[in-house]
């Protein structure tokens, strides 16, 4: 699909890995409080890619260094509504002691381009980069007008990314009536005549949370029963072992249905531990889409051994599905019960969208000029994206970041993990899809 660039001879495949490696190199930690580098040095990378091809990318910049660039391609149909394809640039930390290969080296080794963000999602910024490139070096334009985010501070919920631009500049996405992004399109091999590639159509909600008790401070040698730290833990220790019931939303029920299909097998929501058995690495993504889920992250108090204080803290990751916020709510107090304070870092809607229409075809039909055993299937993402922040502006999204990958590894461990790392050969595989998928859309 890809055709060579007749001035330089570049392909949008030939540049891929170079581009993934360069982003990984500038390190865009984000630590959730600006104590990080930002993103602007990636910002300005990303726009000088762009201008080089003839496109006129702006940068914005919310706070000191969080930086976001945007560019707009036109299309060959302007009255056709526009596409957005987003990505973000910055990354969580990671402790280079930890890691075979630093994390912020783009080191090649295995078959893998190593570093954090290699599927956090430099990847998909590098994938997009280098078609858009290719593209507008051969004067194909696409058949309707696409608009590029590279987005800051999606590791910490968008404030200074995706929901700064949705809320102060919002014209900049006039027209876009669909999005795709993150963490969706990635393979999954059932045998060797069917891959499912999982199409992100839902995520769920979040409630990122802190948790206070507050009780009697005073020497630890003495009987108190009102120590804020044991009414805490109590709490959090029913929290984090709550069996959350399990609740079956459309996505969930279209893509159990599809693996039903795949495996020839009738699924049983209520009994998925054989069923998640069988799917690797991924079990641990699909597993908690079946339930609300609220993880225990962070405990504080106290100050000195002898001492036992007036206050104890905890924080708490909480995601609920899509139609059982308010169940969530609910659950989550009674669980806790009436000692503790429990309030919002940060939280934000679910997301769900049918599995229908032009876009969809056109992820199958790319998918399948690639890999004649594809199979493009909705999934839920457990997680949030800057999806969230898009949906406030009326625009439909999809995680479609397309990899093929090799059927050992464990993808769902690459996100946020150690070693974190991405097939070369996925990459370019990316660019051929993506490609064609901008043909079709």
């Amino acid at each position: 699909m890809s055709q060579t660039d007749p001035a330089k001879g570049v392909t949008g495949e030939d540049e891929v890995v170079d581009l993934c490696r360069e982003l990984i190199r500038i390190d865009t930690s984000n630590y959730g409080d600006h104590s990080g580098p930002g993103e602007r040095k990636a910002a300005e990378y990303v726009a000088e890619k762009l201008a080089e091809v003839g496109l006129e990318p702006q940068i914005f910049e919310s706070h000191p260094g969080r930086a976001s660039t945007i560019a707009r391609i036109e299309g060959d149909d302007p009255s056709r509504p526009a596409l957005l394809i987003h990505g973000h640039t910055d990354v969580v930390p990671a402790n280079a002691d930890d890691w075979t290969h630093h994390p912020f080296s783009g080191e090649i080794a295995d078959g893998c381009v190593w570093g954090r963000g290699a599927v956090d999602m430099k990847d998909m910024d590098a994938m997009t980069l280098a078609v858009v490139r290719e593209r507008m070096r051969s004067g194909r334009k696409p058949p309707r007008d696409v608009v590029l985010a590279f987005l800051a501070d999606e590791e910490a919920g968008g404030t200074y990314g995706a929901k700064h631009l949705v809320h102060k500049h919002p014209e900049l996405f006039e027209g876009v009536s669909e999005a795709i992004g993150e963490v969706g399109g990635f393979s999954f091999t059932v045998n060797e005549k069917l891959r499912l590639y999982l199409v992100e159509t839902a995520e769920k909600g979040m409630h990122w949370m802190r948790l206070t008790v507050d009780g009697t401070a005073g020497h630890g040698s003495m009987t108190n029963d009102d120590n804020a730290i044991t009414e805490l833990c109590e709490a959090v220790a029913r929290l984090g072992r709550h069996k959350w019931p399990v609740r079956v939303t459309k996505t969930v029920r279209a893509f159990l249905d599809e693996l039903s299909d795949a495996l020839g097998t009738e699924l049983d929501p209520e009994n998925m531990d054989e069923t998640l058995a069988k799917l690797g690495g991924i079990a641990r993504m699909i597993g908690t889409t079946l339930r609300n889920s609220a993880a225990p992250t962070q405990l504080g108090a106290g100050y000195k051994v002898n001492v036992i204080p007036g206050q104890a803290t905890a924080h708490v990751d909480g995601r609920f599905l899509p139609g059982y916020e308010e169940e969530f709510l609910a659950d989550l107090d009674r669980i806790l019960g009436p000692r503790v304070r429990r309030e919002d870092v940060h939280s934000d809607k679910a997301l769900e969208t049918d599995f229908d229409g032009r876009l969809v075809d056109a992820m199958q039909t790319a998918l399948s000029a690639e890999d004649p055993i594809a199979r493009a299937v909705p999934y839920m993402l457990s997680g949030g994206t800057d999806a969230k922040s898009f949906d406030d502006l009326g625009i439909r999204c999809f995680g479609f970041a397309p990899l093929k990958l090799p059927p050992e590894l464990d993808f769902a461990g690459m996100f946020h993990g150690v070693d974190e790392r991405v097939p070369v050969d996925g990459l370019k595989f990316g660019v051929r899809v993506l490609d064609r998928f901008l043909d079709a859309s």
